[in-house]
């Protein structure tokens, strides 16, 4: 089962969908308002943490950087358009048994 802890932005819109099409089981969103939130652990089940760089500041980004390596989580950044998240996750080897297609061939 893949987890994704997805750090900034407010609002994921249409992501989330997405990244359930690809696979992705469960998907947490903290948006890092709040100061309080870089106190909390990864939940431990989580298998990747993406860091959505533009809407998320330096402190809360190095807080969460520093927990996920002292929690052996892979991390990962990205801005937040569908393209840059989809190459991250791609690269992570996360989606690389999902993605895959098959080809057709077709004798004509």
């Amino acid at each position: 089962m893949s987890s994704l802890l997805i750090v900034g932005g407010d609002h994921l819109g249409k992501i989330t969908k997405k990244l359930e099409h690809q696979g992705i089981r469960e998907i947490i969103h903290v948006s890092g308002r709040k100061a309080r939130m870089s106190q909390k652990e990864i939940p431990s089940h989580v298998n990747l943490v993406l860091v959505l760089t533009d809407f998320i500041n330096h402190e809360f980004s190095a807080a969460i950087k520093k927990k996920a390596n002292k929690q052996s989580v892979p991390i990962y950044f990205s801005k937040r358009s569908w393209c840059s998240i989809y190459a991250v996750l791609e690269k992570s080897g996360l989606l690389s048994n999902r993605t895959k297609r098959k080809k057709i061939a077709v004798n004509g």
